[in-house]
């Protein structure tokens, strides 16, 4: 884990909503809890993407623009390049070298993490698409082709965490997705606590519904800080 990232910015929430209105209203919500937030294809579908990366810039909040470019490398590379100049903290790629290389080269201002291995998927979802290694195999070799690509982190599961620090070192972000605070019951499957990720050696965690769907989504969001700052300490 990067010691010298503040414990308030190491929460991303993701704004997972198919309005703009929704997602602008959460934020002003949340207030002063929350410095950072994830935009993702949800809201790219709705033709206000860009305006609503502006708004949350001027709000002076962290922007992480998850499109998980994915498309020849020429093409992945012109799009990346669009993002510098726009006060964007983190884009994905997921794709293979060519495609992560491009990303890497035209990134300017804007920090790079590749994709690994989908929260979403497990062993047996790996074996529908054709990989024969484990899930944490994989994910230590897409993570180290990332690095010497030149990606500035990945985004993985918590659970990963631990043994990429071990085989791949402290030089590069880790940002993960699927953090639960308790049991889970949704789509995600290789989920997390947020002081196991961290003590894992995450960096940032992506928090989703648990914070966008509670009753309170204020308290819930403050009470991850607090364990995040508990885990930092």
């Amino acid at each position: 884990m990067n010691s010298d990232i503040e414990s308030r910015d190491r929460l991303i929430v993701a704004l997972d909503f198919e309005d703009i209105q929704q997602a602008k209203s959460l934020v002003v919500e949340l207030g002063e809890s929350v410095t950072f937030y994830k935009i993702g294809l949800q809201l790219c579908m709705t033709g206000e993407y860009f305006g609503l990366l502006d708004w949350l810039v001027a709000k002076q909040k962290k922007v992480f623009v998850d499109l998980k470019f994915f498309d020849i490398p020429a093409t992945v590379g012109k799009a990346v390049k669009q993002l510098s100049g726009r006060g964007i903290t983190f884009a994905t790629v997921h794709g293979n070298d060519g495609i992560m290389r491009a990303a890497a080269e035209n990134k300017g201002d804007v920090r790079i993490l590749a994709v690994t291995v989908l929260t979403s998927l497990d062993r047996g979802d790996l074996d529908d698409l054709g990989f024969e290694c484990d899930v944490e195999a994989l994910v230590l070799s897409r993570a180290s082709r990332a690095i010497e690509l030149g990606c500035d982190g990945v985004v993985a599961s918590g659970q990963e965490a631990s043994a990429m620090r071990q085989s791949l070192g402290d030089g590069f972000l880790v940002v993960s997705p699927g953090i639960r605070p308790v049991q889970n019951d949704d789509d995600q499957k290789r989920v997390v606590t947020p002081t196991q990720a961290l003590n894992n050696g995450a960096d940032y965690l992506v928090v989703g519904r648990p914070i966008t769907a509670a009753s309170d989504p204020v308290l819930a969001a403050q009470g991850i800080q607090k364990e995040i700052a508990a885990a930092c300490g």
